[in-house]
């Protein structure tokens, strides 16, 4: 969802329906924070009225100052589960406190309780809508399964065929799990069938529970302390992707798009490195110098730091009772916020590829502080390097993109003129 979202201000995801799913994904790390609002009411957990309109004020307060407009995301769980009439109400509370401000409304859904009626109303009010799509139908029901245990691709593939047919502007977020990683062109290639125009491609990373989450009857562990400085106690999943495997899936992908995809297909996870090559500081926080700026407000209104930090340590307060822009503010979050950069090990910090991955998201380092996925991100951010930096003399330029493509093996000579400053430019990625 990442991809189109706005770039700056404080973003509050809202769990509407907290992590209730139709769903019940082998390697989904949401799905057991029912167990930590297991004694809540109401049940199953939904979003009331009351903690609806503290979320689209307090949203509009921490960002009304931003000139990129305001924007409202929907996750869960499975966000349609709180039915199309709770985001009408939303909608209009929008409108009422807004105040002319512009808005972005993004929502991920497992799509398949998706209907006409809902796309319909998708592209009416411009959302921008994420649809968990794994891959082929053997990839997807590999792990994606109904709470009967019944595969789901059939589904979430009429969802994608319904966002199509009504113009609903929307991305395709497909987890890589350890399975996955093997398929890489499979995948890529499918999406390409399917008239799917941008891809996210997000890993799979948890370990099995340790004594704390054991206790509490969790599937997986919890983040790792930042500053420990020994391995963690607990293997990772089954599930788990592995590093080498995730950056070789990353480069067979870009090998392909590189050559024949570049300005048709966008996958984020490439257009989100040359952002942070040009300069840029994460147009996804696990690629920013510090976390902090994504916040979730849980259905009844609680707030923490991160989605991936849902756990009673990281709470930060209600939206309710307590101020989120002080929250925010507050010693507890900004410390919390800046160890992603301050805890970095002296490996890290004199690794080449830093400026690009920022040592990764916190809750996958899990050996003396280096991220699980550190030897598949170096391996593929040192392998898109010199394609990064050609894009960056077509940009230099204002030269369209898909030139790269043509510029693969072979020199690619660009007269000179007013564009190019009036110099050749000789393009060569050998």
């Amino acid at each position: 969802m990442d991809s189109k979202q706005l770039s700056s201000g404080i973003h509050l995801m809202a769990k509407p329906s907290g992590a209730s799913c139709n769903l019940q994904c082998q390697y989904c790390f949401y799905l057991e924070k029912q167990l930590l609002y297991a004694n809540a009411t109401p049940t199953p957990p939904r979003m009331g009225d009351q903690v609806l309109e503290a979320y689209i004020k307090q949203s509009i307060l921490c960002n009304c100052n931003n000139p990129a407009g305001i924007l409202f995301t929907w996750q869960g769980g499975e966000p349609t589960l709180m039915g199309l009439d709770f985001f009408r109400r939303a909608l209009s509370l929008e409108k009422k406190y807004a105040e002319e401000r512009p808005i972005c409304n993004s929502f991920q859904t497992n799509g398949t309780l998706l209907d006409d009626e809902w796309c319909a109303w998708f592209a009416e009010n411009r959302f921008l809508v994420g649809l968990s799509l794994d891959g082929g139908e053997a990839i997807h029901n590999r792990y994606r399964v109904g709470t009967d245990g019944r595969p789901s691709f059939e589904q979430t593939l009429r969802a994608l065929k319904l966002l199509q047919k009504h113009g609903v502007e929307y991305n395709v977020l497909a987890s890589v799990a350890h399975h996955t990683a093997a398929f890489a062109l499979e995948v890529y290639r499918f999406f390409k069938q399917q008239g799917v125009e941008f891809i996210q491609f997000s890993p799979i990373v948890e370990r099995l529970p340790d004594p704390w989450a054991q206790n509490l009857g969790l599937k997986f562990a919890a983040p790792p302390r930042l500053d420990r400085s020994k391995k963690t106690s607990t293997p990772t999943t089954t599930e788990s992707v592995e590093s080498k495997a995730y950056g070789d899936f990353l480069i067979s992908i870009f090998e392909e798009w590189v050559r024949h995809d570049v300005g048709k297909i966008f996958v984020m996870n490439f257009e989100w490195t040359l952002f942070n090559c040009i300069g840029g500081d994460g147009a996804i926080c696990y690629l920013s110098k510090e976390c902090g700026n994504a916040l979730i407000v849980e259905h009844n209104g609680d707030l923490y730091s991160c989605d991936h930090f849902v756990y009673p340590q990281y709470k930060l307060g209600n939206i309710l009772n307590d101020d989120v822009q002080k929250l925010v503010n507050s010693p507890k979050h900004q410390e919390w916020g800046r160890r992603k950069e301050s805890m970095l090990p002296k490996r890290c910090k004199e690794c080449e590829v830093l400026f690009i991955c920022r040592g990764g998201c916190p809750k996958d380092r899990l050996s003396d502080g280096l991220n699980y996925l550190c030897s598949g991100y170096k391996a593929f951010y040192n392998h898109t390097a010199k394609y990064m930096k050609a894009f960056q003399q077509l940009m230099k330029y204002n030269l369209p993109l898909e030139n790269i493509m043509r510029a693969i093996g072979q020199p690619l000579v660009i007269p000179a003129s007013p564009a190019t400053q009036n110099q050749e430019v000789v393009l060569w990625i050998k």
